[in-house]
């Protein structure tokens, strides 16, 4: 599995119609269980594990149509945008970038998404 097992009641992922839901991907190594300490790797791990979860049901990121970005330090924002762009191309998926109090595991990231088959 390309991504982290769900660490709650709930799916990684529905499956509705067309659309794919997915659940917010920390940046959990699904091997591991691990987790990196800064914000650069952890931004790359989370979109990695989110790519994991669309590759289980076919898609890719060219097939994402919304995100939403938590980070626990908005100041991370600038870091998070441009590894962001190494996994998104345009037309870019529409976006929200949010700071919360908190995140699980005290990890500084969270990327869920929206894609259409």
């Amino acid at each position: 599995m390309d991504y982290p097992k769900a660490i709650g009641p709930y799916s990684a992922y529905r499956v509705a119609g067309n659309l794919v839901f997915c659940s917010g991907q920390i940046p959990l190594e699904p091997n591991t269980g691990k987790i990196a300490k800064d914000i650069n790797a952890q931004a790359h791990q989370a979109l990695k594990n989110v790519g994991g979860l669309l590759k289980e049901v076919g898609l890719s990121y060219e097939n994402v149509v919304k995100t939403t970005v938590f980070l626990a330090d908005i100041a991370d924002f600038n870091a998070v945008n441009e590894i962001y762009g190494e996994y998104f191309k345009e037309p870019y998926p529409a976006r929200s970038a949010v700071a919360v109090k908190d995140l699980p595991k005290g990890v500084k990231i969270e990327v869920e998404v929206i894609a259409s088959k």
